[in-house]
């Protein structure tokens, strides 16, 4: 695993973050820490697992398919 393959993932990380906890919850009626922000903490938390998981599969796939192992 290269670090550059979580590059995707930081590019969507990071903005959705910065705005949403930045802009967009402040100015909403689910402003400061509630179900509803830990909630949307959490959805960007299981996109990472599943991107991660994801990349890992096609790895492990990738190394068992060439014999030098990548």
């Amino acid at each position: 695993m290269k670090v550059r393959y979580f590059v995707p993932l930081i590019g969507f990380v990071l903005p959705t973050l910065l705005i949403g906890f930045g802009y967009v919850i402040p100015k909403s009626c689910i402003a400061g820490i509630n179900e509803q922000s830990i909630g949307f903490l959490a959805s960007v938390l299981g996109a990472c697992v599943t991107y991660w998981a994801g990349v890992r599969s096609v790895v492990r796939d990738y190394e068992r398919k060439t014999p030098e192992g990548g």
